[in-house]
Formats: C-alpha cells, sequence, structure tokens
C-alpha cells in the first residue's frame, strides 16, 4: 500500500534538507546554498549543490540529487518507502500500519533483514551444538579467536546440511522465493527445491551501520574452493557499497581507519585492541566503498595481504582512497602473510609500530617499480623514470608533485630539473588528453547516446529537449502543473516523444489531481532514484527562469506538438547510416 500524501509531506517538513544532508557532507555557503564534495561521485572541487529554497539538492558533476527522500535513497541504497521510513524514525513520525509494505522484485527488504537477523541467530547456535564443533575448534583454536570476539561478531556455523537452514527459516514463516531473493538457499536444477547456500562453513554476518544483518560470508574449514562464499547483490544489500566491521569501527576511526582484504584480518585486529580495522567483502575497494570512509574518517592505512594479489589490490584501493581526498598509506609487513598472522605472532604493539610507519602511495609506487625494472640496464632504468613521472604528473597538487620530483631524483640518481621538465610535459598532454575526452564526453551526453535512463533521447533531440523543458516547468510552478492537469494547456501525454517523458508526465498529472498542492516528490513512488534524479535535473535547470515562464512553456509545447510522430532526426539517421556501414565491413 501507499503512504498516504499528508504523511509524506509531514516527514519531508520534519526533515529540513540541509540537515539531513549535513549528516553524509560537509557543507559550505555559498550564496543563498550550499557546497560540498558530491557523495556520490570522487571529486576534489565541489560540485553538490543543496537549495534551501526548494528542499533539493544536485550534483553538477554526475547528475544525482533529488528532495531529502531521493537523497537518502541514494545515500542508503534503499527503495522510497524504506526512505521514508527512516526519516520518519529520524523525526518522530509514525506511519500508518499497513501502509509500508514495498516489494523489490516480490520480496521486500524489510523482510529480507528480517530473515538475515533470524538466519544469524540460527548459525550462532549452531556454532554450540555437537555438529558445529568443527567450526568452533576453527574458531578458537586455528584463529585463536575468543569467547568474547565470537559473541561480538555473531560469529557462527553452517551444519553440512541442504535444508538445516532452509527447515528453520520455514517454519518462521520464510517463503521459498524470500530465502532465494536473499542468497540464503538455492535452487536445485534437477529437483527445482531449496538447498542451503551455506554448508560446512563457518559463517561471518555482515552487519551495516544501522545494526541490520545485510549479509553473510562463509568460509570453509579446509582448502577446498571457493574458499568463500559471499552473499551477491539482494534487495537489501550491495556488496559494493558495505564494509565489513565498520559497525564497530566508526566509533574509533574519526583519525583513522585500517583497511583490511577479508573479514579474518578484521576480527583478528579487532581481537588485539585495534578496533578501527574494516574490510572489503569479498571485492577490490569500489569508488562508493572510498566514499563510505570518508563519512566516518581523515585517512586510511592500507593492510592489505603481502602477496602479489593483495600488493596489486593496494594500487586500485590507492586511487579510489586518494580521489575522495582521504589521506592514504600502506603497511609493509615482513615475517607474515597477513595482519591476522602478524598480530598473532608480533602482536599489538608491533603492529602500531608498522602504522606508524607506513609508507605513502608513491613510496610503494616506487617499491613496485623497482621489483618490475633491473635499474643496472639503462633502458630498463628509463622505462622505470617514465612510470614515476607519470605517477608525478598525474598528482593535482603543485606541493606534492615537487616532492616527489625530489624523491624520484633521489630515488633514481638523477637531477630534479630533469624530473621536474618531463613531468610537467607529462602533465600537460595529460591535461590536453582529458579535455578533449570530456568534450567527447560531453557531446555524447547533450546528444543523448548511450542514456540509460531516456533511451529514446538520442532519436530526436529536438523533441526530447522540448519535453525537459515543459516537465521543468510544470514540476517547478505548480499552478502550471495544475493547470495542465485540467486540461488548460495544449499538452497531452502522446505529445511527449520519448516513453520517460511520456511516464513522468502521466503520474505528474495523477499527482495533481489527487493531492493539493502538487508535490514532485511523491514521483518517487513511481520512479527509481537515478530517474529521479534525472527528474530533479529538469528542475534545477528551470531555477534561473524568473520571466516569460508562460512564453517559454508554450514555445515548448509547440516544439513538441510540431515533432510528433517524427521518429527519427539527423542524429539518429546518423548512427543508423553507421550501424549499416559497420554490419557491411
Amino acid at each position: 500500500m501507499r503512504i498516504p500524501p499528508e504523511t509524506v509531506e509531514e516527514i519531508k517538513y520534519r526533515n529540513d534538507i540541509v540537515s539531513v544532508v549535513s549528516a553524509y557532507v560537509d557543507l559550505k555557503p555559498a550564496g543563498s546554498n550550499l557546497v560540498g564534495l558530491c557523495p556520490f561521485h570522487s571529486e576534489k572541487t565541489p560540485s553538490f549543490t543543496v537549495f534551501r529554497s526548494t528542499g533539493t539538492c544536485h550534483c553538477f558533476g554526475c547528475g544525482q540529487g533529488g528532495d531529502v527522500v531521493s537523497f537518502i535513497r541514494l545515500i542508503e541504497n534503499v527503495d522510497y518507502v524504506e526512505a521514508l521510513e527512516l526519516l520518519a524514525k529520524r523525526a518522530g513520525v509514525t506511519i500508518p500500519r499497513d501502509s509500508t509494505e514495498v516489494r523489490s522484485g516480490g520480496v521486500s527488504s524489510k523482510r529480507i533483514l528480517a530473515m538475515n537477523k533470524d538466519a544469524a541467530r540460527i548459525f550462532n547456535a549452531a556454532l554450540f551444538l555437537p555438529e558445529g564443533k568443527k567450526g568452533l575448534d576453527y574458531f578458537t583454536q586455528k584463529r585463536k579467536f575468543s569467547p568474547a570476539l565470537i559473541k561480538h561478531f555473531g560469529l557462527g556455523y553452517a551444519p553440512e546440511s541442504f535444508d538445516y537452514l532452509y527447515a528453520r527459516l520455514k517454519k518462521l514463516g520464510y517463503t521459498d522465493e524470500e530465502m532465494t531473493k536473499g542468497f540464503l538457499c538455492g535452487t536445485s536444477k534437477k529437483t527445482g527445491k531449496p538447498y542451503d547456500m551455506y554448508r560446512g562453513r563457518v559463517i561471518i554476518p555482515i552487519i551495516d551501520t544501522h545494526g541490520d544483518v545485510v549479509a553473510f560470508g562463509g568460509r570453509v574449514l579446509d582448502d577446498s574452493l571457493p574458499k568463500y562464499i559471499n552473499t551477491q547483490d539482494t534487495p537489501a544489500y550491495k556488496k559494493g557499497r558495505n564494509l565489513f566491521a565498520l559497525n564497530f569501527a566508526r566509533k574509533d576511526c574519526a583519525e583513522r581507519l585500517i583497511l583490511c582484504e577479508g573479514y579474518m584480518d578484521a576480527i583478528a585486529l579487532h581481537g588485539a585492541g585495534i578496533t578501527n580495522a574494516i574490510a572489503t567483502l569479498g571485492t577490490a575497494t569500489t569508488p562508493e566503498q572510498a566514499r563510505l570512509m570518508a563519512r566516518y574518517t581523515k585517512s586510511v592505512v592500507i593492510a592489505y595481504d603481502a602477496d602479489e594479489a593483495g600488493q596489486k589490490n593496494a594500487e586500485r584501493a590507492f586511487r579510489y582512497i586518494g580521489e575522495v581526498g582521504l589521506d592514504c598509506r600502506i603497511l609493509k609487513m615482513t615475517g607474515a602473510k597477513d595482519p591476522d598472522e602478524y598480530v598473532k605472532k608480533f602482536g599489538r604493539e608491533a603492529f602500531n609500530r608498522l602504522i606508524a610507519e607506513s609508507r605513502s602511495h608513491f613510496d610503494f609506487r616506487l617499491d613496485e617499480i623497482s621489483k618490475k625494472y633491473d635499474l643496472n640496464d639503462p633502458d630498463a632504468r628509463l622505462k622505470a623514470i617514465s612510470e614515476a613521472v607519470d605517477f608525478i604528473a598525474r598528482r593535482s597538487s603543485a606541493v606534492e608533485r615537487e616532492l616527489y620530483v625530489s624523491k624520484a631524483a633521489e630515488f633514481f640518481s638523477v637531477s630534479k630539473e630533469s624530473v621536474k621538465l618531463d613531468s610537467d610535459k607529462r602533465r600537460r598532454a595529460i591535461i590536453r588528453e582529458t579535455q578533449k575526452e570530456t568534450a567527447r564526453k560531453n557531446v555524447l551526453e547533450s546528444q543523448g547516446i548511450g542514456d540509460r535512463i531516456n533511451p529514446d533521447y538520442a532519436k530526436n533531440v529536438r523533441a526530447a529537449m522540448a519535453e525537459e523543458a515543459v516537465l521543468g516547468i510544470l514540476l517547478t510552478y505548480p499552478e502550471l502543473m495544475k493547470k495542465a492537469a485540467d486540461g488548460g494547456l495544449d499538452l497531452r501525454e502522446d505529445s511527449f516523444f520519448t516513453a520517460f517523458g511520456k511516464k513522468v508526465y502521466s503520474e505528474a498529472v495523477r499527482i495533481a489531481r489527487e493531492n493539493d498542492p502538487f508535490d514532485p516528490g511523491l514521483l518517487g513512488e513511481s520512479f527509481t532514484a537515478e530517474e529521479m534524479s534525472r527528474i530533479n535535473s529538469y528542475t534545477v535547470r528551470r531555477n534561473g527562469l524568473r520571466s516569460n515562464v508562460d512564453k517559454e512553456l508554450a514555445d515548448c509545447i509547440a516544439v513538441l506538438n510540431d515533432e510528433a510522430g517524427k521518429e527519427d532526426n539527423d542524429i539518429a539517421s546518423l548512427l543508423e547510416k553507421k550501424r549499416k556501414q559497420n554490419k557491411n565491413n
């Protein structure tokens, strides 16, 4: 059922967008608005703007934004109703019972979270039963985890059975569909019956910063493969957007986070009293995870495994963490393959000394370069210096480049002047390449090519631009939207060229007829968070329009009616011609 519009209005009224956004973004005044670094993409120059006057936000870099509900949908990766529930809880608003059921692919994320909580209890209880002895021995004897640490992380065990978890969840009222959508059960291709996804594995619950069990990791007790089974994306979980143990680490990480490669490393560090340790979730570090870290800390120390794969993943982590403006360094471990082994072998104080001696990204790169090339060979030496120069040229900070120039000159025993000359030359080339690529992307974007939200845009750019202008004006001025809904404008659903534009107009008309005053935020019930960002961008473009609104609206409607029925324009024809040429070649 839908949440009543008056309840939505009350929730939004009690959740000032500046206050809500400020919990995630460091905002600074910019005239009548506020700006900050976008939480949805990596940037160093603030392009995320919060508009006090309209109660909306918009990033002029990536295009994400909307009202306070849209913002929460994007930042927390939840659907429309769940975003309203989070905001209602924040503001103390009661949502009428029986009006919050929402489904994602037939299963609500709320049910997935409840099921995960019950599953975590079942796994934890199994650890202390006779059939769980192997799992308990693994934790206490092999990993040396204390009973208190096992309890703290809610660790568990999945017995060697095809229906141990399934049978117990079934008794609790969960459906087969919910168990498969939640990645707790698979479906047999032979029999079509569900089976437990986790069998004969120790279980690590993944808990988010709200305290919800969102996923699980399951590890084998021997060397069989796959070593880990991790929850795939579900209606309640996106693995590239979460971090293991952040629910605990966030209390002690204002200055620094320790980023590990695996669950066991993070748990072992917490057991040693290093409680600001976190881990990625079966993936290399993602931009979303880097932005999540930036909400809680000033710096990150990478504590990846000492093997080749770990060091390769560290390079990616350096890149994304640096892009969100965090200071980032890396540990150099000797005598142990990973943080778990190191802290057990040498202790907490020795690990803390490693942190104090951690290296910068450039030190790490120089080390990798020296392993890659024989610096005694002139040709190899030149290639090594070229790699270092390219790294320096890509730093945005002039101070950082100057420091690295000095360090590279000393490392390779060449003059600072020659390193600076080459890095400046390379930087100019990089800037030219970037400008060319940006211009290319801008042209494609303006033509709507590759548009996933509105794929019809490129078929007739003139009509698509006109309909966006019409929608922007109608959504900005409620009295004009009401007029359109009452049939007072020469505008119909068929006037719109794209399927997306038709749907936006149709839903907006419905809302305007059912609600007075008209609230464009209610469109969120029918559109995804990304679609709402696009819709919001239409109104952002109209914010500066203060005169001749009626004339511009009439002109754009005229364009729409003039273009009605036209399926192609020059761009679409050109693309079709290109496709035919490629097919014939």
